[in-house]
């Protein structure tokens, strides 16, 4: 499915059918599109977009989220993965604190069970990263 371009977000470049390669998720998902284009909450700005569509019509639990949180979730979610209980400190300079010690072992242990979707993920981006930061 093609992401809406009657919508308030006006995508320039979108991944149509996301839902047939939606990891774990793929084939029951509800995430049809995903887009980068104009935000729609401010017609100078470049946002990303889960577009979701209930079967009916396009829902309005999509997301709509600024390129410079996006970035930040990623870190966020690898700086989680090489948290040490032990040492105290932030992976990040994000100043992330943990709220939840027993949850920092959920999250280890949901990437190792999801590691063949989520691995694959991080590679490519590790890969794209590489190329356009020049290495």
């Amino acid at each position: 499915m093609n992401a809406p371009e009657h919508c308030g977000h006006k995508p320039i470049i979108q991944v149509k059918d996301y839902n047939a390669i939606d990891a774990q998720y793929m084939a029951k998902t509800d995430v049809k599109a995903l887009s980068i284009g104009i935000a729609q909450y401010d017609s100078d700005e470049i946002s990303l977009k889960v577009w979701r569509h209930n079967g009916k019509k396009w829902s309005r639990q999509s997301e709509e989220i600024p390129l410079h949180r996006n970035i930040d979730l990623n870190i966020l979610l690898l700086g989680a993965l090489m948290t040490d209980l032990d040492s105290g400190y932030p992976k990040t300079n994000l100043r992330e604190e943990v709220i939840n010690s027993d949850g920092v072992q959920k999250i280890k242990e949901y990437f190792i069970k999801n590691e063949n979707f989520l691995k694959p993920r991080l590679e490519l981006l590790r890969d794209k990263l590489n190329e356009f930061l020049g290495r």
